[in-house]
């Protein structure tokens, strides 16, 4: 019985594959990643909310937000005198340089508890 030799074959398949891979598995990825900052930056804006809702100040508030939120997140409070509205956005899925990135937010309402004078 004689060997069929393939040429070369297989490697000239594994090149053509490689690249087509290298991207599924980074798509992948940036998916997980901009799922991920999403959550953190629902985590990040109820933290947020509830601070303010009991009354704590800008900064307090702040630091919650930006402690729960993805790096280089960006946070708003804003509302009126019944509740308390806080957005947190972020870019998200940089993963590799090879995709682009994702905008992400996330906006939590939370109404004011009776004795807060905080946050406006």
């Amino acid at each position: 019985m004689r060997l069929r030799r393939d040429g070369g074959m297989a490697t000239a398949e594994l090149a053509v594959v490689l690249p087509t891979l290298v991207l599924v598995i980074a798509a992948g990825l940036t998916m997980v990643s901009v799922v991920l900052a999403q959550v953190r930056c629902v985590d990040a804006a109820r933290e947020a909310a509830r601070a303010a809702a009991r009354g704590e100040s800008r900064e307090v508030v702040h630091s919650a937000a930006v402690r729960a939120a993805p790096n280089g997140a960006t946070v708003e409070v804003g509302g009126s005198r019944e509740e308390v509205r806080v957005t947190v956005s972020a870019r998200a899925g940089r993963v590799g340089g090879l995709l682009p990135t994702f905008p992400v937010s996330a906006e939590a309402v939370a109404l004011r508890e009776p004795e807060s004078t905080g946050v406006p």
